[in-house]
Parts: C-alpha cells; sequence; structure tokens
C-alpha cells in the first residue's frame, strides 16, 4: 500500500495545478452548499466517470467542505502519476493481501474530524450518465470500523457543453443520515441522490 505524503511546496504547486487547469478546461464550476458538521468527518462518495473525478472533488472540497482532503485510488495510478500522493492519495489493490491495509487506514482517517475521504464506490469508471451506480462491498468494513465519528456527503457529478466550446461542471452535494448497516442501505440512499441530481441535470434548458 501506498501512503499519502507530506511536502508542502510540491501541494502547494499541485494545488495551484489544479486551479489552473479546471478554470483554463471548463467554463464555470457550480455546486450547491450543504452544512458541515466539524465535529465529524467526511466520507465523500461520488460517480465515477473519468479522469477529472478527483481533481474536481479536491476542489469541492477546498471551496466548499473544507476538510483535510484525502482519495482512496487504484496503485497503479498512484504509481503512474508522482504528486498524487502528495495531494492526499493513498493507494487500493483489489483482491490483494494489503486491500484490508487500505480499508484499514481510510477508517482510522475518518476518526479525525480534521479529514475527508473520498471514495469512489463504483470502483471504476462508468458513463457519467449511467442509470444504476454499482457499490462495492469493501466500503462497508470502513463504515463498521469508522461509525459515529463521520457524515457522509454524496456528490454526483456531470459535465455539459450546451452551447459553449468549453464545458461546465455541476456538482450536486447532499448529506446523508449515518444509520446505515449494510452496503445496499448506501446504494440505495446515494442511488435517490444520484437519480434526483441526474434529474435536475436534464431539466437544465439553454
Amino acid at each position: 500500500m501506498i501512503y499519502p505524503k507530506n511536502n508542502q511546496p510540491i501541494h502547494w504547486f499541485f494545488h495551484h495545478y489544479i486551479r489552473l487547469i479546471i478554470k483554463n478546461n471548463f467554463k464555470a464550476f457550480n455546486f450547491n452548499t450543504v452544512e458541515i458538521d466539524p465535529n465529524k468527518s467526511v466520507l465523500l462518495l461520488a460517480n465515477h466517470f473519468g479522469w477529472w473525478d478527483g481533481f474536481l472533488l479536491y476542489w469541492l472540497n477546498y471551496l466548499l467542505l473544507k476538510k483535510k482532503f484525502h482519495i482512496m485510488i487504484l496503485e497503479d495510478t498512484v504509481r503512474k502519476v508522482f504528486f498524487l500522493k502528495y495531494m492526499g492519495a493513498f493507494s487500493m489493490q483489489k483482491n490483494s493481501r494489503s486491500m484490508m491495509e487500505s480499508l484499514d487506514y481510510a477508517a482510522k482517517l475518518l476518526q479525525d474530524p480534521k479529514n475527508l475521504v473520498l471514495i469512489f464506490p463504483q470502483a471504476r469508471l462508468y458513463s457519467n450518465f449511467v442509470d444504476d451506480v454499482h457499490f462495492e462491498r469493501g466500503l462497508l468494513k470502513i463504515i463498521k470500523q469508522a461509525k459515529g465519528k463521520f457524515q457522509y456527503v454524496f456528490a454526483a457529478t456531470f459535465i455539459e457543453y450546451f452551447q459553449h466550446k468549453k464545458p461546465t461542471i455541476n456538482v450536486y452535494v447532499e448529506t446523508a443520515r449515518q444509520e446505515v448497516n449494510t452496503i445496499n442501505e448506501l446504494k440505495n440512499l446515494y442511488q435517490q441522490h444520484y437519480d434526483n441530481a441526474k434529474q435536475l441535470q436534464t431539466q437544465i434548458v439553454i
């Protein structure tokens, strides 16, 4: 498993790199506001549709949620993109001995109210407008270990061009109740948020 590393100059540089690439590649970055409990960490669950996902949600955290950012991503990706570990990334390698270590580490991060952990429950890329959001079961171990220490935040991100050369990002954000005992209960909660967000997105008329 690869753990996050602290290096302020590298973090500062890539923080501004992320800001610039979002500014230069998108017409607008839109999101709604939600109430965040300062005494709890955040488990941020989001749809996973492209290369941009981690960067967009890093920026959402900076603008809105304001926690210390962490993200679980595949180990091959962390190895290929060296700076990710300096931006809060830690690795997950499915079907390996280190997978349990990654899940335990995520749960440990959620013990600290200053932290945010971003997880893509789909675990791989799907269409931006897929109907059903798949949830991997490993997430349940994190939830049980960190129960009561965090709050759920759901994010559903959609990208549209409409009449513009550059696309617009719309992130629909919602906080959710804590009482979840099975992965299907959590999936259904997120699915409801995702369906509502997609309906709002498809009702946009220019």
